[in-house]
Order: C-alpha cells, then sequence, then structure tokens
C-alpha cells in the first residue's frame, strides 16, 4: 500500500499545475498539448478557517483540477479560494501558465500550518518552490489576501470537520 501511495503522491505531484503547479525539482512540467485550455467550471467548496478569519474554498483534490487550478479565471475576488489536497508532503512548486490575475499562495504543512506565503505574478510561468518539502495543502487566494486580513505563517488552517487532515484523511490519524 505504501508503494501505491507513493505513486499516487508523484503522479500528483507531477500533474499538478494550473495557476499553480505543483510538481517536484526533477519531474517536468506535462507537454503542452495535456495542460488545459479553458477554465474548469467551479468546484466543489469546504469551509475553511484561518484564524478569525473564514474562506468558502474550492477544493482540487484531482489530479487534473489540480493542473487546471485557476487557470483562465477572470473573476478573481477577495472570496476567491482553491485549497489544493496533496495526497501526502512533498516541496510544492506553482506557477502562473494562463492565470490574468495575480494570487497569494499559503504552502500548508501536513498538520494544517501555514509554513510560506508566496506572491504568485499573473501569467508568469517561472515556479515558485517552496522552502520546504513538507507542503501537502496550498491555499490560492486573491493577491495580497493574506496581508490585507492579517493571516502570516503559522497560522493553523481548520474546517468545520477539524484539522486538515481529519478533513482529507480521516483513515490516516
Amino acid at each position: 500500500m505504501k508503494s501505491a501511495n507513493y505513486w499516487a503522491l508523484l503522479l500528483a505531484a507531477a500533474f499538478a499545475a494550473g495557476c499553480k503547479k505543483a510538481e517536484t525539482a526533477a519531474a517536468p512540467p506535462p507537454p503542452d498539448n495535456q495542460l488545459p485550455t479553458h477554465a474548469q467550471p467551479a468546484l466543489p467548496t469546504m469551509k475553511i478557517y484561518l484564524g478569525a478569519e473564514t474562506l468558502d474554498a474550492e477544493l482540487a483534490t484531482t489530479p487534473r483540477e489540480q493542473m487546471t487550478g485557476m487557470m483562465f479565471r477572470t473573476n478573481i475576488t477577495d472570496q476567491s479560494a482553491m485549497l489544493f489536497v496533496f495526497p501526502g508532503p512533498f516541496q510544492a512548486s506553482f506557477w502562473m501558465m494562463h492565470c490574468p490575475h495575480s494570487l497569494s499562495a499559503a504552502y500548508i504543512s501536513p498538520d494544517g500550518v501555514i509554513q510560506e506565503i508566496h506572491h504568485l505574478e499573473k501569467n508568469d510561468t517561472n515556479s515558485v518552490v517552496a522552502a520546504s518539502s513538507n507542503i501537502q495543502y496550498v491555499l490560492e487566494v486573491n493577491d495580497g489576501w493574506f496581508q490585507r486580513h492579517g493571516v502570516g505563517t503559522g497560522t493553523l488552517v481548520r474546517t468545520p470537520v477539524g484539522s486538515l487532515q481529519q478533513s482529507f484523511f480521516p483513515n490516516q490519524q
């Protein structure tokens, strides 16, 4: 079973892209003919809590949803949020190909604590690589949202169910 989890993590890391591109340093981006060509429909949402702040975040849980992310979306507001849920920790790396709005991204550890916050420049194809290889979730929001709302590194991200791990991986506790 561990081997299957490893390959699932590797696959997710290699194919996740979108207004984010999650890949390991050794994994190349997907070929251009595999990249999304249009925005994906709104994904299911979950309420998340970041200290005193609340967001209804779309959940990108499959490799295709993660690859597409917020690509091609033109209606990003301060209420827009997307939480990328990966099967295990890795060194996240996000880019902004086909994203007409700049975003902010929080790189979150498996225990749900924000480790890093990064500016992602619109349409930039240069990856923003996490300093840590212990990132399991990434939260994308409108550019500057974290600063405007007083949310920084060390903030715990929770859901109505409890921790991110309880919400997405209840059998791994």
